[in-house]
């Protein structure tokens, strides 16, 4: 038995040096190209830390708790679906201040589809006294089927500079013998809000009753792909 492993195992290994001989024995031109986009994020998440002492008239954090989600409903925000209790072991955590005082936090998260709704949530909150708030991250909902665009484009221009570069040399491109995507990345935007800092928008509070205009960076998604074509 393990004679015939030891030859099926050669087999296989000699099989394997042979393509990899015929690869390389092959006339090919390779190629490499990058595709990337912008993209307005849709899925804004915004953390939300109401502390008892963090509260500008010592409120208790279970009645900013009602108070917040009084607030998101006015903007019409599911908060069975869009809040959710955050770190915090999901519930109430207790911090010790330098004279040893005891104050509860919790901690929110909350999904917001846009720019335009994540500025009324600041108003609103800051109303009712809750400013502190910052941008956990940002998201694209289509993002896997904006990569894969991606890599069509990108592997669409490998192609084409290989056909450019082959036809300068009277000559043509065959099928393609090897592709790889090098990499796929993109930048989420975390912490900031452009133009506006989120924790503590004391400015706004002269007129609390215009929302802020909030303009999110963009999402940048980059596609790297190497290609190898026969050349005929």
């Amino acid at each position: 038995m393990k004679t015939v492993y030891f030859v099926f195992f050669t087999l296989i290994l000699s099989n394997l040096s042979a393509q990899t001989k015929n690869f390389i024995d092959l006339p090919y031109i390779e190629t490499s190209a990058k595709a990337d986009t912008l993209i307005i994020p849709d899925k804004i998440y915004l953390s939300i830390i109401l502390t008892e002492n963090d509260s500008k008239i010592r409120k208790t954090t279970e009645h900013q708790e009602k108070e917040l989600i009084a607030a998101l409903k006015k903007l019409q925000i599911d908060t069975e679906k869009d809040l959710s209790v955050w770190d915090m072991g999901s519930d109430f955590k207790k911090y010790f201040l330098k004279l040893q005082a005891i104050i509860k936090a919790k901690k929110y998260e909350l999904l917001v589809k846009n720019a335009a709704m994540a500025g009324k949530v600041l108003v609103e909150l800051e109303k009712i006294g809750i400013s502190n708030i910052f941008i956990a991250r940002t998201e694209y909902s289509q993002a896997e089927r904006l990569v894969l665009l991606l890599k069509q484009k990108a592997i669409q221009k490998a192609k084409f500079s290989a056909e450019t570069m082959a036809k300068t040399l009277s000559q043509k491109i065959g099928n393609a013998i090897f592709i790889s995507d090098k990499n796929v990345s993109y930048a989420p935007l975390q912490g900031d809000v452009a133009g506006i800092r989120v924790r503590g928008i004391g400015k706004m509070e002269e007129n609390l009753e215009d929302y802020p205009f909030i303009d999110f960076k963009k999402i940048k998604f980059e596609v790297f792909v190497e290609a190898k074509f026969k050349l005929e």
